[in-house]
């Protein structure tokens, strides 16, 4: 079964990734803080099976399972998670930067059509959410009697 994921290889060279992380981070500072910019958090998530069920297991660490939302609709499985950081905060002083502020999660997954889009449960323990999908009964491999 192939599930579609947006995966991206190759190589990066750690310094400069390490200079691109501290330019922006002296933007950030210099120009006042990031007002206004979203941050996608890159979360990782992984995809299993079994005979009975298919799994979905995704890192949102630091979200409330207020804060998750999970939705299947047209084959299409759906996580998106959003945090926004209280301003009452910005008593404690001035911020040099703040990017913990907003973190935003969204990921999208096409599912094969032996999943039954009627049995879905999701659970959100130690900042991993699971997201358990049943398999249709007419799916799953039965053993056949030779007769």
């Amino acid at each position: 079964m192939a599930l579609p994921a947006k995966v991206q290889r190759g190589f990066v060279d750690p310094l400069d990734m390490i200079g691109r992380e501290f330019d922006t981070a002296l933007n950030r500072f210099f120009q006042g803080g990031d007002a206004g910019r979203q941050y996608m958090a890159p979360y990782g998530v992984d995809i299993r099976e079994d005979a009975d069920h298919l799994y979905v297991e995704a890192d949102i660490p630091g979200f409330k399972k207020e804060e998750v939302d999970v939705t299947l609709e047209n084959q299409m499985l759906t996580i998106s998670a959003e945090h926004r950081e209280e301003q009452a905060d910005q008593k404690k002083g001035d911020w040099l930067l703040n990017e913990r502020r907003y973190a935003r999660f969204q990921r999208s997954f096409t599912l094969p059509p032996s999943v039954d889009d009627q049995k879905v449960d999701a659970k959100l323990k130690d900042g991993v959410l699971t997201v358990t999908l049943n398999k249709r009964e007419e799916t799953k491999p039965r053993k056949i009697q030779i007769g």
